[in-house]
């Protein structure tokens, strides 16, 4: 006996964390501008890694709010099987290999630098970088708002990690501006020059970081690696007992809630239906699609 659920639900999304990553995305693309622009005319790698630092932030920002319209446009088109999510997962695999090759310019650039120091104007690329650092602070502040208002509607249980991972992101770049203005001060102050390169270095590494975890994290998704998710457990925990046991079982992820599995069960129990073995997993709301398939056995003597 094999039976298959599909409910189509049309999910709005997050209209506050799209509304605040599109403003975010505005105001750090005009910031990067000036930061790059400033750390080539004020000869700072500091500042520079700090502008390329935030152009991983636009394109992390870019893609949320690309995938956000993308799946509110598509929500209803039959040909996405399983939804729209994967976009994100897939720009995001991209960007991080972007990132990495970003990450590669900084570090030979700094290290060319710090064999080959040249004139910087500490002050003005110094007022730069704390420009930098208060537009970070809004960006937080904006996407803490989005955050505020996803939690008041009842999500507190199911965190959007779309706006999550942007909020963390805004937060990193924060850090790194205050590196940069560290580094200029102490070239201002002590004449450490070397320190500037030096924190380019630091920047690069950052940006390596992140790009390298984006890159682990989206890979899984789109290679299906979820067999080690605690909701396998879960349904294994809700399914078997008795004389039903799972013999196939495959759970993959849909959407930042959801999830569709496929299950094989084997059972003396003659009662067991497929409409029971989903009253089971309705304990488990992000599971949103199941297959069910049943084989009977008969107990021994029988």
């Amino acid at each position: 006996m094999t039976e298959s659920t599909h409910v189509h639900l049309f999910d709005p999304g997050n209209q506050a964390g799209e509304r605040g990553t599109r403003v975010v995305l505005w105001i750090t693309l005009a910031a990067m501008v000036v930061e790059i622009a400033a750390g080539w005319w004020f000869n700072s790698m500091a500042l520079l890694a700090d502008g390329w630092h935030m152009s991983s932030h636009a394109v992390a920002i870019g893609l949320s709010t690309f995938a956000y319209g993308a799946a509110r446009r598509l929500a209803h088109d039959p040909r996405f099987a399983f939804g729209t999510w994967k976009i994100e997962v897939l720009g995001g695999f991209a960007s991080a290999v972007f990132l990495m090759l970003v990450a590669a310019l900084m570090a030979v650039a700094s290290i060319e630098r710090l064999i080959n120091p040249g004139e910087i104007r500490y002050l003005e690329a110094m007022g730069v970088a704390a420009l930098g650092l208060a537009v970070n602070v809004v960006c937080a502040l904006v996407l803490a708002g989005a955050h505020h208002h996803d939690h008041g509607h009842g999500h507190d249980h199911h965190q959007d990690l779309n706006l999550r991972s942007a909020y963390v992101h805004v937060l990193a770049d924060a850090a790194t501006s205050v590196l940069a203005i560290i580094a200029l001060g102490g070239g201002w102050l002590y004449g450490w020059g070397w320190l500037d390169p030096l924190m380019g270095i630091v920047g690069a590494v950052l940006i390596a970081v992140w790009a390298k975890n984006l890159l682990t994290d989206t890979a899984q998704v789109l290679l299906d690696r979820e067999m080690d998710h605690p909701v396998v457990e879960e349904i294994r925990e809700v399914v078997e007992g008795g004389s039903t046991r799972i013999t196939d079982l495959h759970v993959w992820r849909a959407g930042r809630r959801s999830y569709y599995c496929i299950l094989t069960l084997v059972t003396e129990d003659d009662s067991l239906t497929p409409a029971r073995v989903r009253e089971r997993l309705a304990e488990h709301e992000e599971i949103v699609h199941s297959t069910i398939e049943i084989e009977r056995v008969n107990p021994a003597g029988r």
